[in-house]
């Protein structure tokens, strides 16, 4: 209950943030270029908050999905006609431009200054070490094995397992061959190609490590209690915090999740332990309570599963990457452009068939992401707000009308024809551009269900 919680108030300060960054681009250019600013509004629906400061009257509405600036335009009402040089609709063509492309602008600018201080507060992650390479997968045709470190794809060095993710995607859109640089485990340097075989990476949903038989290395650790909860199954059979679990009936445990597999495998069923606490040996009788699920009944034992990873396997796998602001200002932006030439590319693929519709999210599955960064710390929460952003920035920038790219697309028309359409062709665009959008949140609402269920 709490995560859920955690995911609504982290989803809502994220577009929160985004909406008033992307109407704030819109408002500030129009006031610098003379236009009259009537409403500048975050959210939709009745004002909760209201304040009159001049000219516009500054609004915080119920539902939290969006926003809007509302300018004097004499296409939604009258104006005195002292105030028709400052009205929207009678702006010259450049002025109507920069006003509509501000708000993704801005967008793209809020995503810089969010990568550039993840960047300045520090990066830390995984080093892209191979773990069990999936026999008969591209990874395993290609030569990779087990502790091999990625360092490069293509061109682009892969200090962490994130950039290695993104660069494995973004190569693979097109289903090509992938060369990758990788440093085996006695320190030997070689060059390797990952051949899709004309197979688009995207085109499948799916988890894109996982088509090409990669996994992350994870080091053989047993099973260590981080949480015990009062008068459930494992305090009464009196297992603690830290201990280490090193058997059960006998055999090894396996990972965290192949433990927790066998708890809620055997309900109501006496497991034996063998566990390491303080440097000593104890044998412990642990009996799962059943409980009921969709699945069946599973065994659980009210105790929070992990993993103790010793301080000098810590310094050996994680990389940290800080740069100071200059710097980071200038890591930022290139971040930006390869994220947005990313998104790019997959939406394309969307379109010709070459990535999966599965791929698109929405509300829902912004949500679960917002919890879970906001859950892991504020440079997690940064990046994904950067994304987030930047994400917003390209959509509005898509030639559909209802969307700034739409609007950008009637005054292209208007500069090549020499005058505005008609109200009638404006009006039929608008009808086609919410159909396109409704269409595609639809879909994207019901691959969020899809994900929440499975």
């Amino acid at each position: 209950m709490a995560e859920f919680f955690l995911s609504i108030a982290a989803f809502v300060v994220a577009i929160g943030v985004l909406v008033a960054v992307h109407e704030y681009g819109h408002f500030w250019v129009a006031r610098r270029l003379g236009v009259k600013v009537l409403r500048y509004s975050i959210g939709f629906g009745r004002p909760l908050l209201r304040r009159q400061r001049g000219e516009t009257e500054y609004v915080i509405a119920a539902i939290p999905l969006g926003g809007y600036v509302r300018m004097l335009d004499e296409r939604e009402g009258p104006v005195p006609a002292d105030q028709a040089h400052r009205a929207f609709n009678n702006q010259p063509l450049g002025v109507r431009a920069a006003v509509v492309l501000a708000g993704p602008v801005a967008n793209f600018l809020l995503a810089i200054l969010l990568y550039a201080l993840v960047f300045m507060i520090g990066v830390t992650g995984t080093r892209p070490v191979v773990g069990e390479v999936e026999p008969g997968t591209p990874a395993a045709v290609a030569g990779l094995a087990e502790g091999d470190e990625i360092t490069r794809v293509g061109g682009r060095e892969t200090p962490t397992w994130q950039a290695a993710r993104v660069a494995l995607v973004d190569a693979g859109l097109d289903g090509g061959r992938i060369p990758l640089a990788v440093v085996g485990e006695g320190g030997g340097q070689r060059r390797l190609v990952l051949d899709l075989g004309g197979e688009p990476l995207l085109r499948e949903n799916g988890d894109a490590l996982e088509k090409l038989g990669l996994q992350p290395w994870r080091p053989d650790l047993p099973p260590t209690i981080m949480q015990v909860e009062s008068g459930r199954p494992a305090a009464r059979a009196g297992l603690r915090e830290g201990d280490r679990i090193l058997s059960v009936d006998g055999r090894p445990p396996g990972d965290v999740q192949t433990f927790i597999d066998t708890v809620q495998a055997h309900p109501g069923e006496v497991l034996s332990l063998r566990v390491e606490r303080d440097g000593k040996l104890l044998g412990i009788e642990l009996t799962p309570a059943p409980r009921d699920t969709e699945a069946g009944t599973r065994g659980h034992i009210g105790a929070a599963i992990g993993v103790e990873i010793p301080e000098s396997l810590r310094e050996r796998m994680l990389v940290t990457e800080r740069k100071g602001p200059l710097a980071a200002l200038a890591t930022g932006a290139g971040k930006t452009r390869e994220m947005s030439w990313l998104t790019l590319r997959v939406l394309g693929g969307m379109v010709t068939g070459k990535a999966s519709l599965e791929n698109l999210s929405g509300p829902v599955t912004i949500a679960t992401f917002a919890g879970k960064t906001a859950a892991t710390g504020l440079v997690s929460f940064l990046g994904f707000l950067a994304v987030i952003s930047l994400s917003l920035g390209i959509v509005n920038l898509l030639p559909v009308p209802v969307l700034d790219g739409g609007h950008l697309l009637y005054y292209l028309i208007e500069a090549v024809k020499g005058s505005p359409l008609s109200a009638e062709a404006e009006m039929l665009g608008q009808r086609i551009g919410l159909a396109i959008i409704v269409t595609l949140m639809t879909l994207a609402l019901y691959n969020d269900f899809i994900r929440l269920f499975n």
